[in-house]
């Protein structure tokens, strides 16, 4: 159980930084396109993308915090609640676990021994119908501040990679350098989370790629149309 544990907190941590570094690169990317085939300016590109890294960063660590805040508080009330129900209605908990283990095909005297052994501590009791019975777990609803700022840093990490090439080239190569780079991270990003969940890493780094690409370039199309009707 403790391994379950530990591993629901890893997958929350890579879905936290595979959200925060992929919002950052898509719409930083999808912006300073934009900016740089309307513009031309080197320096003009980077002050629009320098914003929206700082803008998209804080919104995101926000989001991740008020989001993993929320569901501490969820945690927080059904511990409470689970808490109660053992001591106000015991037998029907405990019919509960009686259920619980059964599904799992324990039958006979090995399931009245895990039953007995479970209510003997309330602790482990109300652990247990936490975990089985609502499948819910500390460490996937702790920390929103650190789930914020993890969140927060991803995205800064994200929003300058296609940045980077400006910082180096003309508009017209550092627009190449931010796609290419761009694709390069979104397919690592991919294949790292396949490497440590389940998966084929190439499918995996092509998706988060081709998803990634497709979104910015969207974001860039609807900016445009967006400043022809407007002007």
């Amino acid at each position: 159980m403790q391994k379950e544990v530990h591993a629901i907190g890893r997958g929350k941590t890579l879905k936290e930084f595979i959200l925060g570094a992929q919002d950052g690169i898509v719409n930083v990317l999808g912006l300073i396109l934009g900016v740089a085939i309307a513009t031309n300016e080197v320096k003009i590109v980077l002050v629009a993308g320098i914003s929206a890294l700082f803008a998209e960063s804080i919104s995101m660590g926000a989001v991740a915090y008020t989001s993993s805040k929320a569901a501490r508080d969820f945690y927080r009330k059904e511990l409470k609640t689970e808490k109660r129900e053992v001591e106000e209605v015991p037998k029907e908990e405990e019919k509960e676990i009686w259920d619980i283990y059964h599904k799992k095909g324990f039958r006979g005297k090995l399931l009245s021994d895990i039953v007995k052994k479970i209510i003997s501590d309330k602790k482990l009791w109300v652990e247990t119908m936490m975990k089985e019975e609502l499948r819910l777990f500390p460490d996937e609803y702790d920390k929103p501040i650190k789930s914020g700022f993890f969140v927060l840093g991803a995205t800064v990490a994200g929003s300058l990679i296609p940045l980077i090439p400006f910082f180096f080239l003309s508009v017209k190569w550092g627009m190449m350098g931010a796609l290419a780079l761009s694709l390069i991270v979104l397919f690592a990003v991919g294949a790292v989370k396949s490497k440590l969940t389940i998966g084929d890493w190439k499918k995996a780094g092509l998706e988060m790629a081709v998803i990634g690409m497709v979104t910015a370039v969207a974001g860039f199309i609807v900016g445009k149309l967006l400043e022809i009707w407007l002007l």
